[in-house]
Order: C-alpha cells, then structure tokens, then sequence
C-alpha cells in the first residue's frame, strides 16, 4: 500500500528570493518578499517522490490573529486548483526524485504584513498531512504593475524605495541648508517595528481582523502609519515638542537618523521617545513606508502656512515696534514645514488623483478624531479641488493661504496689508539619485499671482464655505458668498508702498555666522515726487521654526528724510553678546521695521528671517571602503564660538557602516578650537552609503556633516 506524502524539510530559498524581491538587504535569512510576484520553495520528502495524479498539494497563507478566507487573510491554493477559485497562485517548477520546488505568488491586492505557510497533502484521497513550512513577511510591490504602489521608474524606485539615506530641508527660503538623514528603513530588525507599529494602532487594538484586512490598501496604511508616528492619541513613536525645554529627552535638533528612534521606541515597551519636530516625524514616517515597500520622500515647504479656522486668510499681528505677537487664533506661518509625499493610486477619488500623495504625521489637527493628515492629493491641492479625501484643504492652506497683517495698538487693531505670495516658497525635496535639490512647488500650485492660481484659490475658498452651509455640525452658517464678492474680498489690496510711495527692505552686510555680530542696513526708497519724512521703528526678536515668537531682544528708531526719488540707509548692528541669550535651537532672529510717514496713517512693515549659520562637521574617510575590511573616519569639528562650551557630545552613524550609532564624549572646547577624531569600522553592506555626524554642547545642540562613501564587495 502506497504511504502518504511526508515532508521532511523546507527550503524558503531565502537569499535568492529576496534578492529578486529587492529585500535582500534586510535580510538574506529570512523570507521577505513583494506581493504580485512570484518566489520558490523546495519541499524535501521523507518517503517518496510527489505523484501529480495522485497527490493533492494544498498551500495555506494565514496573517492576523483571526485568518478568515472571507476577509483575504487566509488562502488556500493548490498546484492543481482544484481547490477552488484562489487569488494567490502555486505553480510546479520542478519535480525531483525526492523534493519539489513549486512557484507561489500573492496576488497584489493582498495585505501586507507577516504569514504562516502551511502545507496539507491529500494522498490518494485517504491520508491527509498537514505541516508548518514557515514564516514570510509580505511587503507592498512598487516593481509589479498590478500594485497600487507601482511606479514605473527605477530611478525613482531606487530613490524612493531603496535609498536609506538622504537630505531634510531646513534653514529659511533665503537660506536653504540640507540636514543628512540616516532612514535606515533596511537596518536589522526595522521591519519588525514597522509591523510592530501596526499592530500598536488603535485600529488594530479595537478590530484586529478588519485591521489586517484592510493592510492591502495603501492608502489605509498611509493614514494608520501616519497616526502612529505621533503619540497624540496612542502609543505612538514620537512625541513633539516645540517648548524649548526638552530636560527629560533629546532635542529635536539632535537627531541623525530614524534607526535609534525606532529601537528606542521598540526596546521600552513602545514608550513615546522625547523628542520630535516635524522633519522628526516625516523622517520617521519615510522609514517606514519605504520599508514597507511604499515609495516615500520627504517634502519641505518654506513659509508654510497653519490655517487653524478654515478661512485661508493666516492673520498675524504685530505692535507698534514692529514685533510679531503671539496669535490669538494660534495661525501661524512656519519658517519651513516638513512633511510626506508616498506614491500610490488613488481608486477612491475621481481618475487623476493618483501619484504623489500628501501626508503629515506632526500632530497640528485631527482627521477623523486622529492626529494624522493625508493622503492629500498633491494634483488636488493644485486644483483646489479641498472637497477630496483626505484632509485636502488643510494641505492646501499650507501652500496657498493668504497672509494678513494687523497692528495692534491701544486696544485696536489696523489693517496693514494682505500678501497673496507669502505661504508656500520653495517646496523641496532631494533630487533623484543626487545630492542635489529639487524645487517641485509648480506640482503644488500655479506661479504666484498668476490668473490661475486666484482662480484655484476663489474655487478652494468657495468650495469650503459651502461645505460649511452644509454642515448640520457647524454652530452658525452663513450663505456661500458670490463670486464678484469673493474677489472684492480676496484680491490682493494696496500695498503701503502703492499709497505712500516709499518701499523699505534689509539688507544684510556679511553671512550671519553663529557667534560673529549681525550687521545689515535698512534701506529706504522715495519713488514720488514729494519729500518724505519716515519715523521707522525697528525690532529683533527670536523666533521657533513654527513661527512662535519669543521676547525682543533689541529695539531702534530711525527717522529719515527722503527727497524725491533718493534712496538712503540706515546702518545697524546687533551683538553676539546681546543676542545669543535669546537664541533658540532652531537660531532665528526676524528683524522688522514698522515705518510711517508723518502726513499719513498708512503703515509700512517689511521683516527678514536670519538663520544663523555653524561651520559644518568635516568627514574624512582615510582608505577604500571595502565590506567585512577595517576603515578609518576622520572627524573634523571645531566650536565657532568665542567662549568655552560644555558638555560636548559628537554622534555618528550611517547605515551599512556601523552597526549602531556611535557616541563619542567630547567634553570642554576652548573657544575658536578646531578638533579630529578617528574612528574605526568595518562596513558591512556594499553600494553607496552616507556617514552623518552631529556635534552638541550646552550652547549649540545641531553642528551637522555627512560623507558620502562608496563600499566595494571586494578588493
């Protein structure tokens, strides 16, 4: 009597899946693979060899706690299909004397997530055997035309997906400097947190099944993912904070990379790690969507507007001193924002509103009764088109909001004027496959006062005040207004410049370094033909990258007379020792002037952003980098200041480089003082990598560099 089918050992054929599954960087041990494309495994028999006619190869995919057929979390499929109709196919590759290699392949439509494979063996229609053949995680599939995530480029995917370094934007529109990041998103164990951190979400807290159902939608998992990496309503990666004071955490400024963070957050139980900023949060979130095999960049929008009313219109007010207030409405506009942008189609929205989705994971408002934002269509918010999901006018209102200024002095408040091109500036990102900088603020709106973007924010404005008419939620209601109103409304107004005739601006006289004396003029322009006496008064103030004001630290009052058509300066300064405790990490000073002129109520406010500049780390990598070979780094950093500093800290790291972040304790630097230091490696992953480094004391938290490094296989 012939015996059963027995399965002896499996062979998942790990390395060489995941190499054609662009995994084989997280792993050449276990099984890793992208859905809608197939992978091979062996099966070894005890007994006999596999009969086609006569035994029956069942396969079962199981993920979740609760797998049910209904929901697509468990599969059955066999090499004959005669078990049914299955989205996921099993094919014979070969079949050996004692083994069988058969193709399996999830269909591209299937959650992502980690499964259990099994095996039963129908022999002869009498004896049935069932085995456990493994584990597989399942990842999204940017390769396969079929899925949502498909991208048919391989320099984007290559930039998007496999990357795992790259640059954050920061600085002001004036001065745009790239802040190197480690994503690391292929880093041992970063994919099992990232799984961890679905399993963590409130969705899959309170309806597991459906939670793991629904992990075939990108857009599903883009929102989870996006309330995760905050910690406003769960567990969630990251705290923010934008106090000043982080005593009990890390500065935001700190941070290198997302692979600490992330086995941070892991390591204490899932315990919010202290702290985060936005560029933080959407670092935080690329990892992990690239990881899960999402194509993700990382955006940054100077001048970015925080409409916290809905209205488009971000209202600032400012004392006769020309220095910002605090908001009462709490609008703001950031000095830059940084969020997401992932990739992926769009089948809930009308056709076109696919590719690049906007997504925001710093907590500002809730979606939904979550802090996340997104996914926004980046088309959509071009079009103005706010009425589409998910969150889109918000987005919107950060690239296109109207900014209204307000003096307020005795108890009244003045109109001083409206700027249309103020929010929204050079909306950046890292170019593909280079170190430069892409300028992509066309994809989020027409050239600034152009007929089309008024006409896109008109459409923006009315579409949100008649979903407010609408809503049965709101406390008052007021009819949508008409076009011819709208544009009386919303049109720009009259400038100062236009009623007065007399334009002022600043001008700075050298680089504004950290620890060197501010030096700029004010310049005066008279374009009428009459004299003009000014009364200009004259601020300096520090300010948050999200626009919060902090004390000023210096005042001054110039009073100039113009004739016709002359221009004139007024020269000031402002010293290191007068402004460097009032400093805040993110080293902003505004400067404003507030003029008048004598014979009019009209007021003219003009302000610049100074960004104070370190001179960066110097990285050295002394030798060829070669895998599994010994390497030297030279560090190069000094302190730019003319005091001692304290408590100085220097990190490096760098994914393929070293195994985890390295800290090195540097203590006291006398002022002006250059320092090196070596350190010893052995790279461990071949292909262009990046070192980052970062150097902190009691006085300056942020002094950052980076090398890129090629590492060769072998010599």
């Amino acid at each position: 009597m012939e015996q059963g089918l027995e399965v002896a050992l499996t062979d998942l054929q790990s390395a060489w899946n995941n190499l054609q599954h662009h995994t084989e960087e997280i792993s050449s041990e276990r099984l890793l693979v992208r859905r809608g494309q197939a992978f091979n495994i062996t099966l070894y028999f005890r007994n006999r060899s596999f009969q086609p006619g006569l035994d029956n190869v069942i396969f079962m995919a199981e993920t979740g706690p609760l797998p049910d057929l209904s929901n697509g979390t468990r599969a059955l499929f066999s090499l004959t299909g005669r078990h049914g109709p299955s989205p996921w196919i099993a094919l014979l590759e070969n079949n050996g004397a004692s083994s069988l290699e058969v193709s399996l392949c999830a269909p591209p439509t299937a959650p992502v997530g980690r499964y259990l494979l099994k095996v039963h063996i129908d022999s002869f229609q009498r004896s049935v055997t069932a085995y456990q053949l493994g584990e597989f995680i399942l990842l999204f599939n940017p390769w396969c035309p079929e899925d949502s995530v498909y991208l048919d480029s391989e320099p984007q995917r290559q930039e998007y997906v496999v990357n795992d370094y790259g640059f954050i934007y920061q600085g002001n529109k004036n001065w745009i400097r790239p802040c190197p990041w480690n994503y690391g998103q292929f880093e041992e164990n970063i994919i099992d947190i990232c799984l961890e951190l679905l399993d963590k979400s409130l969705n899959f807290q309170t309806d597991p099944a459906t939670d793991c159902a629904l992990r075939g939608s990108p857009v599903y998992i883009s929102r989870v993912v996006c309330a995760m990496i905050n910690s406003n309503d769960d567990n969630g990666v990251l705290n923010g904070n934008w106090s000043e004071n982080y005593l009990d955490g890390i500065n935001p400024a700190e941070w290198t990379g997302s692979v600490a963070i992330l086995k941070q957050w892991h390591a204490t139980g899932c315990q919010p790690v202290r702290y985060g900023q936005c560029w933080v949060f959407a670092a935080i979130m690329c990892t992990v969507m690239r990881c899960l095999g999402i194509p993700t960049r990382v955006i940054t929008n100077f001048d970015s507007g925080h409409d916290t009313d809905g209205n488009l219109i971000i209202d600032e007010y400012y004392d006769s001193t020309g220095r910002i207030l605090e908001n009462k409405k709490k609008d703001t506009v950031w000095n830059f924002h940084v969020w997401n942008e992932c990739w992926m189609a769009r089948k809930d929205l009308p056709p076109g509103y696919g590719g690049w989705q906007v997504l925001d994971a710093t907590p500002q408002e809730t979606s939904n009764g979550l802090y996340c934002c997104g996914p926004a269509s980046v088309r959509a918010i071009k079009e103005g088109e706010v009425d589409l999901n998910y969150d889109t006018a918000f987005a919107f209102s950060m690239v296109n909001a109207d900014c209204m200024s307000w003096l307020v002095y005795g108890g009244k408040e003045q109109k001083i004027h409206r700027e249309t091109n103020t929010v929204g500036n050079f909306i950046s990102t890292k170019s593909i496959q280079s170190n430069e900088r892409d300028d992509i603020t066309e994809n989020y709106k027409y050239i600034e006062g152009s007929p089309q973007e008024r006409q896109v924010f008109l459409k923006a404005l009315q579409k949100l005040r008649a979903g407010r008419s609408e809503d049965p939620h709101q406390a008052s209601t007021s009819m949508p207004l008409s076009e011819d109103s709208l544009r009386r409304l919303h049109m720009p107004s009259l400038q100062p410049s236009d009623v007065v005739q007399v334009s002022l601006k600043f001008q700075l006289l050298a680089p504004p370094h950290m620890g060197q004396d501010i030096s700029f003029v004010l310049l005066a322009l008279n374009m009428s033909f009459q004299f003009k006496d000014l009364k200009v008064n004259l601020s300096a103030q520090s300010l948050l990258h999200d626009g919060s004001p902090l004390l000023a630290f210096w005042q001054d009052t110039a009073f100039i007379t113009l004739s016709p058509e002359e221009a004139k300066t007024h020269s000031c300064r402002i010293p290191y020792s007068q402004y460097s405790q009032y400093l805040s990490t993110d080293k902003l000073i505004r400067i404003s002037a507030l003029g008048e002129e004598k014979s009019s109520p009209e007021k003219i406010l003009v302000d610049k952003i100074i960004t104070l500049a370190y001179p960066g780390i110097i990285i050295n990598v002394l030798g060829a980098a070669i895998v599994n070979q010994p390497l030297s780094i030279q560090v190069l950093f000094s302190n730019p200041l003319s005091e001692y500093v304290e408590d100085c800290v220097l990190t490096v790291e760098g994914s393929g480089l070293f195994k985890k972040q390295q800290r090195v304790l540097i203590g006291i630097l006398k002022p002006q003082h250059r320092a090196s230091i070596t350190l010893e490696t052995v790279p461990f992953k071949s292909g262009q990598r990046q070192i980052q480094a970062n150097l902190r004391s009691n006085k300056f938290k942020d002094i950052k560099g980076y090398r890129n490094v090629y590492v060769d296989l072998r010599l």
